[in-house]
């Protein structure tokens, strides 16, 4: 999948959702991630080059949620400006305020990208050894998403936040391979009151 078919299939997907739920639209968020950055393996945070493009559209939680802690659904596109992995995807996010205006966003979601999974040259070859050196690979064509953002809603419907972000396939939907992809951004949150 290209980049471009990812950010078109979730502008898709949330124009389907949103006219049902157009009262349901809790927040939009709009961000810049840092790519492929080092958190505890550094081996492969040297792949992949450039910054992601990153939305969210996000809504309000249902009230079937509610015996879960009330997350909210969300459905978010990530296109790398280098043409490296994008991704495009949903899940849900909790909200847990610690302060007055400040708060703290875990999330889990599931997503598609764009990347590589595997390498296609046989082993021990040059072009193996060319591949490896510049592509994360991911080892299934979906991941499962987790992120962690720190939220400052700094005036009534504005808010700004620092998030991380994790794309894996656990060794659950997929086997063998499993790079993932760490990233850290910060993104800016319109809230629909």
């Amino acid at each position: 999948m290209k980049p471009v078919f990812l950010a078109a299939a979730a502008v898709a997907a949330s124009v389907c959702v949103a006219p049902a739920a157009s009262a349901q639209i809790d927040s939009v968020r709009f961000g810049v991630m840092k790519h492929n950055i080092c958190v505890a393996d550094c081996k492969n945070a040297d792949k992949e080059s450039g910054v992601n493009i990153a939305g969210e559209l996000r809504f309000k939680s249902p009230d079937f949620l509610g015996w879960a802690g009330s997350p909210h659904p969300y459905l978010m596109a990530s296109v790398n400006t280098d043409g490296n992995t994008s991704y495009g995807g949903g899940g849900l996010e909790w909200d847990f305020e610690f302060a007055p205006g400040w708060s703290i966003e875990p999330g889990f979601g599931y997503v598609l990208h764009d990347g590589e999974n595997s390498n296609p040259y046989a082993n021990g070859t040059p072009e193996a050894a060319t591949f490896f050196e510049e592509h994360v690979l991911l080892g299934s064509t979906d991941l499962f998403r987790t992120s962690l953002a720190l939220t400052w809603e700094f005036s009534p419907g504005f808010a700004v936040q620092g998030i991380y972000e994790h794309l894996s396939h656990g060794q659950i939907l997929g086997e063998g391979r499993n790079q993932g992809l760490d990233e850290i951004g910060v993104r800016a949150v319109w809230k629909f009151q």
